[in-house]
């Protein structure tokens, strides 16, 4: 499955829809007293709770869960477990052990406890089925999408419920599948059902279309989230990067002009994000892309200024790249300048020694390079290979040709050094 860094960032929060789960009993409530699967195909058993002591331990364990301490409430619920004789006891026990580990994040514990808890068949319908909807969201927390669906599909069909947090389970679980029109039409039912739809679903939906090859669509969904919450963080990062996605540069630039003009740009990934934008939209512009990148160098360096964005390798490297793409080589020389210090080799050096050799400047192109040798760099024979070209710049043929020979070595440059190799040797 193929997707981009946005997308994973996107998308990170879909687990966010597995809500934790507590057992909580009220008893005689109204709302107790509504049945949430009154067209349930199965029976209801009845119970067989009668011993005292029973009762005592298991409102023991339900206290605890009531009260945030779910390791005294799955010692309780074990107990119960270990030596009641009642299967609607042992139920209810089980039920505590595996939403307390589902809280926790042990989804192959929980399935297990959900599972002994469903085969004991003792419990009334609303916590049976219940407790099988929870199961459904640990498989999907435990990566397990293909059971997560068709145990999906027999809850419904069982149970007899259809509700909109079922469709947005069943979106998220298609989606995972990569079955993207399947959950785009899942999602589109959960927003149909109510007039509170949760904004986490439009986040699966935009992935969704994004994924389909439908990025227009997707943008159409964020232009209605921005118009609703115009100045909502998280909602004008999705939007920039399905913007920037879909290529609708001029919806991100302008979206990115408004962030900063309002003074929405706070921390070092507001920042970063914006310089890449802006750099990548300068990149792709057919007129005036220098002036968009410029953007967002000017942004970035705002943000190192103000010490909202941290001096780092990769954010000076960032910032001279959009100096480049801005055609600043001068402000682009003074970042990598800051950033190659930061670095573990000589790559920056290298390539400012690139800028300098386009510069004509090959005296301090070649003393840059030749630091940058000597720390090491990841494309060696490239590196030799501009050395050998600076030094035919500076008329040194003997050197030109050391380092052309060193270039032939590696097969990246070898045909590109014999060619030069030719040149400085009069043409044999």
């Amino acid at each position: 499955m193929k997707k981009g860094t946005w997308m994973r960032t996107l998308v990170c929060g879909l687990l966010a829809m597995l809500v934790a789960v507590n057992v909580a009993y009220a008893k005689d409530s109204k709302k107790d007293a509504e049945k949430h699967y009154p067209n349930a195909s199965r029976s209801e058993p009845k119970s067989d709770l009668t011993n005292a002591g029973d009762q005592k331990a298991l409102q023991a364990a339900i206290d605890a869960v009531n009260s945030g301490d779910d390791a005294k409430a799955q010692e309780a619920a074990q107990k119960v477990i270990d030596s009641s004789k009642s299967k609607y006891a042992q139920g209810i026990a089980l039920q505590v052990l595996a939403n307390t580990k589902f809280n926790a994040g042990d989804y192959k514990g929980a399935i297990a406890d959900y599972q002994k808890l469903l085969a004991l068949n003792s419990l009334p319908n609303d916590a049976h089925f219940d407790s099988w909807y929870n199961m459904i969201n640990a498989y999907v927390g435990d990566e397990q999408y293909q059971k997560a669906g068709e145990e999906l599909k027999k809850w419904r069909a069982e149970g007899k419920r259809e509700t909109p947090d079922s469709y947005a389970l069943e979106g998220n679980i298609d989606y995972r599948m990569e079955k993207y029109p399947e959950a785009i039409e899942a999602i589109k039912k959960a927003q149909s059902m109510t007039d509170q739809p949760k904004e986490s679903w439009n986040s699966i939906l935009m992935a969704s279309y994004n994924a389909a090859g439908q990025s227009g669509q997707a943008a159409g969904v964020i232009d209605q989230q921005l118009a609703k919450n115009p100045n909502d963080k998280k909602t004008i990062q999705n939007a920039l990067v399905i913007y920037s996605q879909s290529n609708e540069n001029e919806k991100a630039e302008k979206l990115l002009d408004r962030e900063h003009s309002q003074g929405l740009l706070t921390d070092e990934n507001d920042y970063v994000t914006a310089a890449k934008i802006y750099a990548r939209v300068g990149q792709q512009a057919d007129n005036n892309g220098d002036k968009i990148a410029l953007k967002g160098a000017t942004v970035l360096q705002e943000g190192i200024t103000k010490g909202a964005v941290k001096p780092t390798l990769e954010n000076y490297k960032l910032l001279g790249d959009a100096y480049m793409i801005g055609n600043d080589h001068a402000k682009a020389l003074e970042a990598y300048a800051k950033a190659a210090p930061l670095a573990t080799n000589g790559d920056i050096d290298y390539t400012r020694a690139q800028v300098l050799g386009a510069e004509q400047e090959f005296a301090q192109s070649k003393e840059v390079l030749q630091k940058a040798i000597a720390r090491g760099v990841t494309h060696k024979g490239k590196a030799y290979l501009l050395l050998g070209k600076l030094n035919m710049g500076l008329k040194d043929s003997a050197g030109a040709r050391a380092a052309f020979e060193q270039a032939a070595k590696d097969p990246e440059t070898a045909s590109e050094a014999a060619e030069n190799l030719k040149k400085v040797r009069g043409g044999k």
